[in-house]
């Protein structure tokens, strides 16, 4: 179903009906375009930089994933993390934050260059570091925020790495919070080590438990920082889960309430850890229906009904997800694999797709697709991959 305006007219309704056939939800925004307000930012980086400034510190409303161990337990999120309290739960503080230091790093929104190294510098002092690390060392946390949360976590460690390896200011800065963060992030990782021999399983889930979206960074963090006993251990479960795995059943996503595609991040994480022949050749079996024609209709965008309810509103996260996920499988695979053109077509109507609800006025999404956008758009974990043994 098609939401539009009342009203709409003959072309609308024309579009709208071609939109339906191909399964694409056309989305009324009622959020204001910054475009449309001289004062307002003008580009999608500008407009992301600033929900994500507009969230790290903003405490309220939130929701707290946090096991009490006693009644000195009981606090406000500032006073539990004291860095990643805001955007309404702690992943999305931390990917705020890696929002941020990706548009800083790589120069995308130079004019807020300042605003956003003061605001990562609010944050990411010793003290406040402190506090986060207090609370991982607790007791019956070593599960907190596994895998989605700390995923992000080391995406945002590896993104300062980047920055950090370069020259000038914004690496002196960059290489000051990363050492700040490091003894956070020797916890995270050691949490990782050790659990990934227990687990026995793949998490399959459309959501935070997913275990393929949360190795695809964890490989990815283990590239830059020269981590091979992570890399080696990620690897190792990533082909024993799913080096097997056959005709992916695509048809029955997406769940009601997915943002993270199970099929697709299978395959995106794959990509990391096989030569590119070899990886042609499992794809063909892991999704065999793959069209080699160049058409986008072959995989619908996902619907949202209702952009205030915050279960409902992880569909737009999705098209965003298979966004970058569809466009790093085909950069996985031979320039000449027909199934190239079609990959790529359908991850540019998911991606657009996705944008149009990033700039809602609706906090239950707001809060995160932002970064999730900004993920896709900066191709993160494409052109700067280095895990796949064959790049």
């Amino acid at each position: 179903m098609i939401a539009t305006l009342a009203g709409c007219s003959a072309a609308e309704e024309e579009s709208a009906s071609s939109s339906e056939d191909r399964g694409v939800f056309e989305r009324r925004n009622t959020a204001p375009d910054p475009a449309d307000n001289a004062l307002s930012p003008r580009s999608a980086e500008q407009a992301y930089a600033r929900i994500a400034l507009n969230c790290i510190n903003k405490q309220y409303p939130n929701k707290i994933s946090h096991v009490l161990n006693s009644a000195a337990d009981v606090a406000e999120p500032a006073k539990l993390t004291p860095v990643f309290y805001g955007c309404f739960d702690w992943h999305s503080a931390v990917h705020g934050h890696w929002l941020l230091a990706r548009l800083w790093g790589q120069d995308l929104v130079p004019e807020m260059d300042e605003e956003i190294a003061a605001a990562l510098a609010a944050n990411f002092t010793a003290e406040k570091i402190a506090g986060e690390l207090a609370y991982f060392q607790a007791a019956d946390r070593k599960t907190f925020e596994r895998p989605y949360g700390i995923a992000w976590f080391l995406q945002l460690t590896a993104e300062l790495r980047d920055i950090a390896n370069g020259e000038g200011g914004k690496a002196e800065q960059a290489r000051l919070w990363l050492a700040r963060l490091q003894p956070l992030e020797a916890v995270i990782v050691g949490n990782i080590k050790d659990w990934l021999p227990k687990l026995a399983y793949p998490i399959r889930l459309g959501t935070h438990n997913q275990s393929a979206f949360a190795f695809g960074l964890f490989l990815d963090w283990a590239a830059r920082s020269g981590d091979r006993e992570l890399a080696g251990l990620v690897r190792e479960k990533a082909l024993g889960f799913h080096r097997q795995d056959r005709n992916c059943p695509m048809a029955y996503e997406p769940s009601g309430e997915d943002f993270l595609s199970s099929c697709l991040m299978v395959a995106d994480l794959m990509r990391r850890v096989m030569t590119s022949e070899d990886y042609a050749d499992w794809l063909s079996t892991f999704l065999p229906d793959i069209p080699d024609n160049g058409s986008d209709d072959w995989l619908a965008v996902g619907i949202v009904n209702d952009p205030t309810d915050g279960k409902l509103v992880h569909l737009d996260g999705l098209n965003l997800s298979r966004a970058w996920a569809l466009e790093g499988m085909a950069s996985a695979l031979p320039a000449s694999d027909p199934r190239r053109a079609s990959l790529l077509a359908s991850a540019s109507l998911h991606g657009n797709s996705g944008e149009q609800a990033v700039r809602t006025p609706h906090y239950s999404g707001s809060h995160w697709l932002a970064s999730f956008a900004t993920y896709w758009r900066t191709r993160r974990g494409i052109d700067e991959n280095s895990s796949n043994p064959d790049s």
